[in-house]
């Protein structure tokens, strides 16, 4: 969406922290022992008492799609986005990969938020470098979120620091659009060439998300119609901002 009054950009800011704050205790519950699925129990529990509505449950992204059921996509080592928490019934073992990704709707407008985050002790000093990365592209990725930048500004940011660390990263996922509904225009893509793209206006509510592989970044779809897993069994890490365009530089909406 473009945000032309002050009314959403409150309300936006306000759902932005909202979730920031639902992500940062989730990915405290992290541990390893812990049922996954109690982790969208405690989701659910904490956008309820805020008065919110989940921004994925129930979502069509097609009219001939089926609902999504769960209200957390939970992601766990060679899964890498999509999974419902709802479903997922594995007990995390100490130094799984877990993403957290999570949307609330706040006052009518949707923010949305992914955190990764190592149950317990790392097995590997890979899968810790394979989080750190993630989030430096993230960084990177935003600070291309400039008036008049571009989309493959951004990927092309992201691009960049998968490829010095030497990570995969999937072409058919991307960040996108986000405010109105769930997924907007335009896409924006975690690989690109610098001005090509759509131009960045001020206004402009992005999700920015790089997902990153310590194989290939080839994937393909689980048996549960929704899971994205890595072909070659890599571990995965995926991090995301909503961030507001503005005049004064990007925003990012999805922070305490």
């Amino acid at each position: 969406m473009i945000v032309r009054n002050q009314a959403d950009i409150d309300a936006l800011r306000e759902g932005g922290k909202r979730l920031a704050r639902h992500v940062r205790i989730l990915s405290a519950m992290v541990k390893p022992g812990l049922v996954a699925r109690e982790l969208e129990y405690k989701a659910r529990e904490m956008v309820k008492a805020d008065g919110d509505e989940l921004a994925f449950h129930g979502h069509k992204e097609r009219k001939t799609d089926i609902p999504y059921p769960s209200g957390l996509c939970l992601s766990i080592n060679d899964v890498i986005v999509h999974s419902p928490a709802s479903q997922n019934t594995a007990v995390i073992r100490e130094g799984d990969v877990v993403c957290l990704d999570f949307g609330i709707k706040h006052k009518g407008l949707y923010t949305d938020h992914a955190a990764t985050v190592i149950a317990g002790k790392p097995v590997s000093p890979h899968d810790e470098e394979l989080v750190r990365g993630t989030y430096e592209a993230l960084a990177a990725g935003i600070r291309e979120a400039t008036v008049g930048s571009t989309t493959g500004d951004i990927g092309y940011a992201v691009q960049k620091v998968a490829e010095n660390y030497g990570f995969g990263y999937p072409k058919n996922l991307s960040g996108h659009g986000v405010g109105l509904k769930v997924h907007e225009e335009p896409h924006v893509p975690n690989f690109g060439a610098p001005g090509k793209g759509t131009k960045l206006v001020e206004g402009l509510v992005i999700a920015i998300e790089p997902m990153m592989t310590l194989g290939s970044g080839d994937l393909f779809i689980d048996e549960d119609g929704y899971s994205y897993r890595t072909k070659d069994g890599s571990r995965t890490a995926h991090a995301e901002h909503t961030v507001l365009i503005t005049k004064n530089g990007p925003e990012i909406l999805t922070k305490e």
